[in-house]
């Protein structure tokens, strides 16, 4: 059983030994989210992200648009890797197709005593970072509904819960993120939360992509609901041959997502709407492969991707 704890949300009066140093690699939506969060709770955090983004948190830090208010917050942000230096933690938030050329990028410039966090979809990317960095990195279960509303403006559409493994490090950790306003909770099971977590993606991601849709307007769809159980079925499949247990009802987690988070797009969606690569072959892509190799048939699966890809082709780069 999970256990979410958070403190409440707004700048907290830290002793000097309970701040830490964060570096966020890879801000993005998610990343400029928790980046916030922690740097309201009195956290010191820099933002490493793209040139028109970090411009802007410089100039007037990042405005957080969140489900309980609105706030301007100050933080150091950077264009270059060299800012995770001295880092206590690294949250890392770049695209899965980006894992071993961002982590390439870092490496020269992470502390002996810096713990990384793995915040991205997928369920592999903590492994192929590790292998990258010659060290460990924690794979982190990120619930959370946020977007880019612009250069310097993260807007949130709901939840805000992490799932990481236990152990001392990520316990001693643990405190800032409940302080900020952030729940967090410890699983044993990390590996299964991955894989309920890239079943979700893989019911939603593709199919708001193609609509261009929010998730509560997409599952109002005729035969949309069919689509997704075959999608889930088959994610359900590779994932016992795989011999990965999927905790909790799964069908269930999918359905009351269109229910938290009806006006959310997928981030597949938000690539694509912003001319951008996505992470598909790492969703519906990476149920397609393991499938192949394990011998379960997924072609809905199968189908959603191959759309996708079509669709990226098809979108001019911005």
């Amino acid at each position: 059983m999970l256990s979410f704890s958070a403190g409440a949300a707004g700048v907290a009066s830290l002793r000097k030994e309970q701040i830490m140093k964060i570096a966020v690699m890879g801000a993005g939506a998610v990343g400029s989210y928790y980046g916030a969060m922690l740097a309201r709770g009195g956290q010191e955090v820099a933002l490493i992200g793209r040139p028109a983004h970090v411009e802007a948190v410089q100039a007037g830090g990042l405005v957080l648009e969140a489900t309980f208010g609105r706030f301007r917050v100050p933080m150091r942000a950077s264009t270059d890797a060299s800012a995770v230096r001295d880092a206590d933690l690294v949250l890392f938030c770049v695209k899965s197709t980006d894992t071993e050329a961002a982590g390439r990028e870092m490496a020269p410039h992470l502390a002996p005593h810096t713990q990384v966090w793995s915040l991205q979809n997928g369920v592999d990317n903590a492994e192929r970072l590790a292998a990258v960095l010659g060290r460990p990195v924690s794979p982190a279960v990120v619930y959370v509904a946020v977007e880019l509303a612009g250069p310097g403006h993260v807007r949130h559409h709901g939840r805000g819960e992490l799932v990481v493994p236990p152990g001392p490090h990520s316990e001693r950790l643990a405190p800032a993120f409940t302080e900020a306003g952030v729940p967090i909770a410890f699983s044993e099971h990390v590996r299964g939360a991955l894989w309920a977590k890239l079943i979700l993606n893989c019911a939603y991601n593709a199919l708001s992509a193609i609509t261009r849709l929010p998730y509560g307007v997409l599952v109002q769809g005729q035969g949309v609901e069919a689509v997704m159980r075959d999608v889930v079925r088959e994610c359900l499949e590779v994932a016992r041959a795989e011999g990965v247990e999927v905790p909790g009802d799964v069908w269930e987690a999918v359905r009351r997502i269109a229910q938290t988070m009806p006006s959310q797009y997928s981030s597949t969606a938000q690539d694509l709407m912003r001319g951008k690569p996505t992470e598909i072959d790492h969703l519906n892509g990476h149920v397609v492969a393991r499938g192949e190799a394990l011998g379960v048939p997924t072609p809905v699966n199968r189908a959603l991707w191959a759309l996708v890809r079509l669709i990226e082709r098809q979108v001019p780069a911005r």
